[in-house]
C-alpha cells in the first residue's frame, strides 16, 4: 500500500505542477499577476544527436519552472493531504 500511496502522490504533485504552469504562462499578460510567470528554464538548450547510421536517436529534456509551478506543487500536496486523511 506504501508504494501505491507514492505514486498517487507524485502523479497528484504532477498535476499540479502542469496546472500551475500553464496558469503561470496565462497570467504573464496580465500586469498585476506577470510575477507569477517568473521563473527558469532548466535542461538541454539543444538536444543531443546520436547518429548511428541506420538508426538516429535526438534527446532532449527541458523543465521550465515559474513562481506558479511551486505554487501549484504546494497546493495539489495540502489538498492531497486534506482529502486522505
Amino acid at each position: 500500500m506504501k508504494i501505491r500511496s507514492s505514486w498517487v502522490v507524485i502523479f497528484i504533485m504532477l498535476i499540479g505542477l502542469i496546472l500551475g504552469t500553464v496558469i503561470g504562462s496565462y497570467c504573464g499578460s496580465i500586469s498585476a499577476l506577470s510575477w507569477l510567470n517568473y521563473g527558469q528554464v532548466f535542461g538541454l538548450t539543444s538536444p543531443l544527436v546520436l547518429d548511428l547510421g541506420a538508426l538516429v536517436l535526438t534527446l532532449g529534456l527541458t523543465i521550465k519552472i515559474n513562481i506558479a509551478s511551486v505554487l501549484g506543487i504546494v497546493l495539489a500536496f495540502l489538498c492531497y493531504k486534506l482529502l486522505v486523511r
